[in-house]
């Protein structure tokens, strides 16, 4: 098979991406003022590009797949396959202006709307039967209003820049987060296909195992229903019996659901935030000898 060619975002998702990657088992490692980073795996091949042009590369199929906002995908109206949400770089595109105009100015006047999303932007004041005449930004669009545009059209993450330039979010347009998408040219050839597919399972395990941990732990047999009764798991935890030099003498080993004396070794895979509460109760309920360690991949 030819190599997968991938594209990934520059600029400021380029951090998520990699680190994404990274815990597939994939390296990217980027040469200063290069554009074509050295990966580890002998079947893919990446390339960094604007987050605005990945769509449309993809479309055309000059690559197979790559990582953009879905906001990017919106605004060209690239005509690809979005394989999965990633759920990192979460924004919303809002329309917002200066606090001193109120919502009825917006309609009695023709007004100036900042955007870096023109096609996103001129459909909404479609919409509203706002007359507008769109400005098109290259960043730092929070700075047009109130002397060079009346609105903006542009993503936020909190909204704490726009209140910090005296602007007031009028209505939420759209929601974005980074996703992974795949060319349908790509996607119709079978062993590309196939490698597109390992790739979205790989991130897949990545982002299960992200706000989890595993907590390791003895009890004894006479504790063993009641802890397991009141353990958290993504199914069901892991029951091993713990050895005893005196019961491989006589003979008496009984797995769960039996008699051991020597007790069971539990594993269960829990949210990381649910260890501050949990730890105190398994030491009530009888576990010995915890340990917690983060996990690097879940499959379910």
């Amino acid at each position: 098979m030819d190599k997968l060619k991938i594209l990934l975002p520059k600029g400021r998702i380029y951090e998520n991406v990699v680190e994404l990657l990274a815990g597939a088992g994939i390296s990217v490692k980027l040469p200063e003022r290069a554009y074509r980073p050295i990966v580890n795996q002998d079947d893919l091949e990446a390339k960094v590009m604007k987050p605005q042009n990945i769509g449309k590369l993809l479309e055309m199929g000059a690559h197979d797949c790559g990582f953009t906002g879905r906001d990017w995908i919106d605004e060209t109206g690239a005509d690809v396959e979005e394989i999965m949400d990633l759920g990192f770089d979460k924004v919303r595109i809002v329309a917002a202006v200066p606090s001193a105009l109120n919502d009825e100015d917006l309609k009695s006047k023709r007004i100036v709307a900042a955007t870096e999303y023109e096609n996103i932007a001129r459909r909404w004041l479609e919409r509203k039967n706002i007359q507008a005449v769109v400005l098109h930004t290259s960043g730092a669009t929070e700075v047009f209003p109130p002397d060079d545009a009346d609105m903006i059209i542009d993503n936020t993450a909190t909204g704490r820049t726009l209140a910090e330039n005296g602007l007031r979010i009028v209505e939420t347009i759209a929601e974005s987060s980074t996703r992974f998408f795949a060319s349908k040219i790509a996607l119709s050839h079978p062993e590309k296909r196939q490698k597109i597919m390992e790739l979205k399972m790989l991130f897949e395990a990545v982002l299960n195992a992200r706000g989890r941990v595993m907590l390791e732990m003895n009890v004894s047999a006479e504790n063993f229903d009641t802890l397991v009764k009141g353990l958290p798991s993504m199914r069901s935890p892991t029951v091993s019996p713990l050895y005893s030099a005196d019961h491989e003498k006589s003979g008496t080993s009984h797995g769960p659901g039996g008699t051991h004396e020597a007790g069971f070794a539990v594993k269960i895979a829990v949210k990381q935030s649910e260890v501050p509460a949990l730890l105190p109760r398994l030491k009530e309920l009888g576990a010995t000898d915890i340990l917690e360690y983060e996990l690097r991949k879940v499959l379910a």
